[in-house]
């Protein structure tokens, strides 16, 4: 491939993780867009505290506990009660809306439609933790965790869930040290 056809790092990078200076408030929108259709494609509801669990967790682009959610939600409404909050972030998750970060026991908004992703395959993504900054983007690794899957049945294991876990340093945080 010659260099102006192939995707530089640098691209990649913020297309996974927001630069510092992205405009949150039109990627919150969009993300809430995203959720609403969804949910209307799939005929079921997209309740307030679904819609108002879903905008905490997109308040940033960090994962945050259940707990770190309900004092979020408790700045603006009464405080609701923790089954609410997990009933809501159970829905998210069975939509592809949010998914949980195994590693810090949180959650992570995510507006990526993983059906059109997934290109038949089942929809799995490894999870890059940054360090420095908290932040969490996901890339596809389907083959990844398919070749896992199948060496863990080759042992006659038979696995329920893959999840890839990295942790390390995105390029916005290299690029202050640097």
């Amino acid at each position: 491939m010659t260099q102006s056809k192939m995707t530089q790092p640098s691209q990649v990078s913020s297309q996974i993780f927001p630069t510092p200076d992205h405009d949150h408030g039109r990627c919150t929108a969009d993300a809430i867009k995203h959720a609403e259709k969804v949910c209307a494609g799939r005929g079921q509801k997209f309740t307030t505290i679904r819609r108002q669990v879903l905008q905490a967790l997109l308040a940033s682009h960090r994962p945050l506990g259940a707990y770190e959610v309900i004092d979020h939600l408790a700045r603006d409404i009464a405080r609701p009660a923790p089954i609410t909050v997990y009933r809501a972030l159970d829905f998210l998750m069975e939509n592809g809306l949010v998914h949980r970060i195994e590693s810090r026991n949180a959650f992570l908004a995510c507006a990526h439609n993983h059906d059109e992703l997934s290109h038949g395959q089942q929809s799995l993504v490894a999870f890059l933790i940054c360090d420095r900054c908290g932040s969490v983007g996901e890339i596809p690794a389907a083959p990844v965790a398919n070749s896992i899957n199948e060496a863990a049945r080759n042992t006659g294991f038979a696995p329920k869930l893959s999840v890839v876990e990295i942790t390390g340093t995105c390029a916005h945080c290299q690029a202050i040290t640097t």
